[in-house]
């Protein structure tokens, strides 16, 4: 089929699937059920990731893990690799004075070099740039990268982990603030060739916070601006949401959140506002949860709030229900709300109309040793969820399935130094959540990678804790694990010359 005539009928043959940016090929399968055909799943052939800048504290060591899952369906040819963001921006500008791309040469942070196969590198120090990574053809479906930091001492000590995310318009992050004891900075990172313009709006607990620079924040191409959030209000609040919005382009946005005395972790997106909403993978030993949310609509809405435990969905004595007032950030101390088993949280809006965003701050230990980490509302996990750096012992994986019974498939990947793939089928009973034992890597060394894929129709959510102790303080942090978006459906088509004559 000509490829120029295929342009002109309504483009449907270009279809771009955002793992960042994600590009696949026309399907040349026939129609087998009729006249009106399902759209194809085909994998993505390029996919885009950026990473934060991982600390500023001269105690940080930072690990970053990459991988991409084999997929059926992928050439045999592609490349993955990530490189500091500042290291492009300057090549970009000695390619524009005439010295030629060889000066841009600089070596990836990775490089993988097959699919299947984690592989990590190391940094130490607070110099680390952000990260801006591509994967092409084979390297490109599902392609994960998490950025893991362990700062030993000081403001956020703790352990800091964050999958590296693809760039978008939109964010929501429900849980910030701008108090007294808090650093919180908001990380956004441009891929792109040109700049992108970003404003950063906050809500308190009564509407909206008057800002001073957070409108127009321009961020140069290749590069990454992290935006102190107490500098764009004088009003000192404890809880705050943060709406980040592109007028121009496009950025990945995250949010480094650093308490003096509680630790610190990332604080992801949460899930696109909606009437219902999972947070999923609340630690067993939590000693304190508090829960934020906030609707963007000019309407209240009344919240329904409840766990799912082990056991099933229940609802937390005194804490039944949470009123959010339109357009003000409500928070809610759940304190132990897990007492000892697995959970998520499960929240339902009264109206559904009324959309809402939520997310939890979670503590673990006693006082004085206390860590600290976030767990947004999340995405379903929907074909398949990636997730890296695991090992053996410090490794939780969390998967709830709030509407029905599910059936999901796990698979250990080989490690980073060796080792066999293995899986394991697992049921996660209606309204209940499980931590679940990943299966073992026979002969595994170093780290491996971990993939969630439901083999029923019902929505799950899960998420993975990282975990260790040091000088008896526990550090963790949490990450949800939506789809990877290796897969895009690309709807099938038949070629029509009777445009070219209209």
């Amino acid at each position: 089929m000509n490829r120029t005539t295929l342009s002109l009928i309504a483009g449907v043959t270009a279809l771009a699937a955002v793992t960042g940016f994600a590009v696949v090929s026309t399907p040349d399968a026939k129609a087998t059920d009729g006249t009106a055909q399902a759209a194809a799943h085909l994998p993505v052939e390029r996919t885009s990731l950026v990473c934060p800048q991982p600390s500023t504290s001269d105690l940080a060591e930072t690990t970053y893990t990459s991988f991409t899952p084999v997929t059926k369906g992928t050439e045999n040819e592609g490349r993955a690799e990530l490189r500091p963001a500042t290291a492009q921006q300057q090549g970009d500008e000695k390619a524009e004075d005439g010295e030629g791309d060889e000066e841009k040469s600089e070596k990836p942070v990775l490089e993988p070099k097959e699919p299947g196969k984690p592989v990590t590198g190391d940094a130490t120090g607070g110099d680390s740039p952000a990260l801006l990574g591509t994967a092409e053809g084979r390297f490109a479906p599902g392609w994960t990268v998490q950025q893991t930091t362990t700062v030993a001492a000081g403001t956020g000590r703790g352990m800091q982990g964050v999958a590296c995310t693809a760039p978008d318009t939109e964010f929501w992050f429900p849980g910030t603030s701008t108090g007294d004891g808090r650093t919180d900075y908001v990380h956004l990172t441009n891929p792109d060739d040109s700049a992108a313009v970003v404003d950063i709006e906050l809500y308190g607990k009564d509407g909206a916070l008057e800002t001073t620079v957070g409108e127009g924040i321009t961020v140069q191409p290749h590069s990454a601006e992290p935006v102190l959030l107490s500098t764009l209000t004088d009003e000192k609040q404890t809880d705050v949401t943060a709406h980040v919005v592109v007028r121009s382009g496009r950025v990945g946005a995250a949010v480094q959140a650093l308490d003096d005395q509680l630790g610190g972790d990332w604080l992801t997106a949460s899930a696109d506002p909606s009437g219902n909403l999972v947070l999923p993978g609340i630690p067993k030993d939590a000693t304190a949860v508090r829960l934020v949310a906030f609707t963007p609509d000019d309407a209240d809405v009344d919240l329904k709030v409840r766990l799912a435990s082990p056991s099933g969905l229940i609802t937390p004595a005194g804490h039944d229900t949470l009123h959010v007032k339109g357009g003000m950030t409500t928070a809610v101390d759940l304190e132990d709300i897990t007492r000892g088993e697995a959970g998520s949280l499960v929240l339902t809006a009264g109206d559904a109309s009324v959309p809402v965003v939520a997310a939890a701050r979670v503590l673990r230990g006693k006082d004085g040793g206390q860590e600290s980490a976030f767990v947004p509302a999340a995405r379903p996990v929907g074909t398949r969820a990636t997730s890296v750096d695991n090992t053996a012992k410090g490794t939780t994986l969390a998967v709830t399935a709030p509407e029905g019974t599910a059936k999901i498939k796990v698979t250990a990947s080989a490690g980073t130094e060796g080792g066999t793939p293995a899986s394991k089928t697992y049921t996660i009973k209606a309204g209940t959540t499980q931590h679940i034992e990943p299966p073992a890597p026979a002969g595994a060394k170093g780290t491996c990678a971990l993939t969630v894929e439901p083999e029923s129709s019902t929505p799950v959510y899960a998420s993975r804790t990282l975990s260790t102790t040091d000088s008896g303080v526990p550090f963790f942090t949490v990450q949800p694990l939506p789809d990877d978006r290796g897969m895009v459906a690309v709807p099938h088509s038949n070629e029509d010359l009777s445009i070219l004559q209209k």
